[in-house]
């Protein structure tokens, strides 16, 4: 008898410790010696939310991430890795595709186990969060829907610290709450520095850096401006720049000790000190007809911009201590529209227009020499990933190139709906293992994945 209560005593005891470490209280009877009550002690409630904190938090580190337009630096090399080195005729498995996300031209950025992009519907644009399983979680209006020359959204969704930023075309710029789409402030760059667009409106994906949000309304109030990412009040503003906003999506780089945001304006290419608001250097660049576009390619105090219609490429090399860029080289051919450039390994990748080169180029980037071109892909937006590039045409052709020493390769290709010119000028997305198209009202998501037991 006492050895069977010492057995019960026991037993209580490790039942105890157990609850004791699973935050449990221990309620003893004269009937029970060790029943175990599910009401959690404080100390068990917090140490549990610990534990699913952390676990969210390894969840949310693990999950695919590509924050904003051309993903992060905006070098539009994604660092995904074992991914198709080829695809059947028909193209790599569709996953699934959504609809209808809105008319326009808007991207996807990807965070928090979400997938963001915008579009318009009748007279509104809208922001649009999907699962990554391709549900609608929420959407989240943002201002007039444009309805002049190309109509439909611009922009994609930069993510940043659990917010979303997203202008649409005539200067409304607001910030959203990314898991939910509660808009927690907005500006109206027209109402507050007078912004100037052209025939295609604003076409900015802006960009955050530290805690300002940095956008040029080019306006005579503010040519750039920065704003305090929380609560979208003015921190600095640039009204010393003599020039309009074109189409041009910045890149932040740091160039000789300071931090700068560098853009093309109609008919300037700047570099604007992200910390005041200085403009630091500007060189002219005037295109033949008002189309700048392209995203600056910085690499190493050299900076690559062009525009279509025969304006042609051109590489700088900042100067900054004479608050200027000179002219390295200039290719009428390489006249690039809107598709995006792409540095691997010194080698320039772009695509030239179609109505100017007609010609998808590489080219090496401190002299301008041709190393490669092909006259058959026709205008294609870019992105790289794993060695490999990924062209889709502006009609619906989506072609897979291997990065070689002596160029590229067209490895493979596969036709998607077939439709008028400049349809398909969503860039591609490569992030964890799939690839995103974005047409219109439609969004497609495929496995490029490669099969595990190809793997090394």
């Amino acid at each position: 008898m006492r050895q069977l209560s010492s057995q019960v005593l026991l037993t209580g005891l490790l039942l105890a410790a157990i609850a004791t470490a699973a935050g449990m209280k221990i309620k003893f009877s004269p009937g029970q010696q060790g029943a175990i009550c599910d009401e959690p002690t404080s100390a068990g409630t917090a140490a549990g939310q610990r534990a699913s904190d952390g676990a969210e938090q390894t969840k949310l580190n693990s999950a695919p991430f590509w924050p904003e337009f051309h993903g992060p630096g905006r070098t539009n090399i994604s660092p995904e890795k074992h991914l198709l080195k080829k695809w059947p005729a028909d193209g790599p498995p569709l996953l699934w595709k959504y609809s209808p996300c809105g008319e326009g031209y808007s991207g996807v950025s990807i965070a928090e186990g979400m997938i963001f992009t915008a579009g318009d519907f009748d007279d509104e644009e809208f922001v649009i969060a999907l699962s990554l399983e391709g549900k609608l979680l929420w959407r989240s209006p943002n201002g007039a829907a444009w309805r002049r020359a190309s109509p439909g959204s611009r922009t994609t969704p930069t993510y940043n610290d659990g917010r979303l930023y997203h202008m649409n075309p005539t200067g409304r710029l607001a910030c959203f709450d990314a898991r939910n789409g509660k808009q927690l402030w907005a500006v109206d760059l027209k109402a507050q520095f007078d912004a100037q667009w052209g025939i295609w409106g604003l076409a900015e994906n802006v960009v955050v850096d530290g805690d300002r949000v940095l956008c040029v309304p080019g306006g005579p109030k503010g040519r750039v401006v920065a704003l305090d990412k929380r609560t979208g009040k003015t921190l600095w503003v640039n009204t010393e720049i003599d020039d309009t906003a074109a189409y041009c999506s910045p890149v932040v780089v740091t160039h000789d000790g300071v931090r700068q945001l560098l853009t093309l304006l109609q008919r300037t290419l700047v570099g604007v000190d992200v910390q005041t608001g200085k403009l630091l250097w500007s060189a002219a660049f005037v295109p033949r007809t008002p189309q700048n576009a392209l995203t600056p390619l910085y690499h190493q105090g050299y900076v690559f911009v062009a525009c279509g219609h025969s304006s042609g490429g051109t590489l700088f090399r900042i100067e900054q201590h004479k608050r200027t860029a000179s002219i390295v080289w200039h290719r009428e051919d390489l006249d690039n529209c809107h598709g995006g450039s792409l540095l691997i390994d010194g080698k320039l990748f772009g695509s030239a227009c179609r109505q100017g080169g007609r010609h998808f180029y590489c080219v090496d980037f401190l002299t301008g020499k041709t190393i490669q071109l092909d006259y058959t892909l026709g205008k294609v937006a870019l992105a790289c990933a794993d060695g490999m590039l990924y062209c889709l045409n502006h009609q619906g052709t989506m072609s897979l190139l291997a990065v070689k020493p002596e160029g590229f390769q067209i490895v493979s290709q596969f036709q998607l709906k077939r439709k008028p010119a400049n349809s398909y000028l969503a860039h591609p997305v490569i992030c964890g293992g799939r690839m995103y198209l974005r047409c219109d009202q439609e969004l497609m998501v495929y496995d490029i994945r490669q099969p595990e037991e190809g793997l090394p």
